[in-house]
């Protein structure tokens, strides 16, 4: 139960995760925040993965690796937003930008979520908390707090998105700011991906 509580809590903080699920709902609409969800939320079994054969401690002591992989992820994201911001060409009659295919949104998730550090550095310093050996197998048990972690994730992406996707179909709606959201959700998206690239944002 106090796995779930505090899991739910640091879910709900603000990072660039759920930033970036709510900026595709606003942009693009509830299924492009849904798929988003299902790739952030997915990709921390990647982590959970690196967690467990000791990938994650080898980031976390390496400050050369974390930083290049910091890096990479804030170059992923400025990526995207370039690209997001750039298809303003692709409005519909003022209807809000063409949605990118669910899959393709997923894995970009999937990606996004991978090459951001401190996603790593969080499995390794949180789960141990709950990590009892007087009850068996830590692997297991890792495996299975970190599956409960990813569905808690979902479950809270997936709302997160539905909102943000009612939002966006709100705005699309005000002529003034529904042919500049895929701009705004872009620009939001490299700002993103600068505050992780700062020297301090470790």
């Amino acid at each position: 139960m106090l796995f779930s509580v505090t899991s739910v809590v640091l879910i709900f903080t603000p990072g660039p995760d759920i930033i970036y699920v709510m900026t595709r709902g606003v942009a693009q609409g509830r299924k492009a925040a849904l798929a988003a969800a299902a790739g952030f939320s997915l990709g921390n079994f990647v982590h959970i993965f690196f967690a467990v054969v000791g990938l994650s401690a080898l980031l976390a002591s390496s400050a050369r690796a974390f930083q290049l992989v910091k890096y990479a992820g804030a170059l992923y994201l400025i990526y995207l937003g370039i690209r997001m911001f750039r298809s303003k060409t692709e409005l519909a009659g003022g209807g809000g930008l063409k949605p990118l295919q669910g899959r393709t949104i997923f894995w970009q998730s999937i990606l996004a979520n991978i090459l951001n550090p401190k996603v790593a550095v969080f499995f390794l310093a949180f789960f141990p908390q709950f990590l009892d050996p007087q009850r068996g197998s830590l692997v297991l048990q890792m495996l299975l707090l970190g599956t409960l972690f990813v569905v808690l994730t979902m479950v809270c992406f997936g709302l997160v998105g539905f909102c943000s996707g009612w939002i966006g179909g709100w705005l699309r709606e005000k002529p003034a700011v529904g042919g500049r959201l895929g701009q705004m959700a872009g620009s939001v998206l490299v700002l993103l991906g600068l505050r992780l690239a700062w020297p301090d944002a470790r």
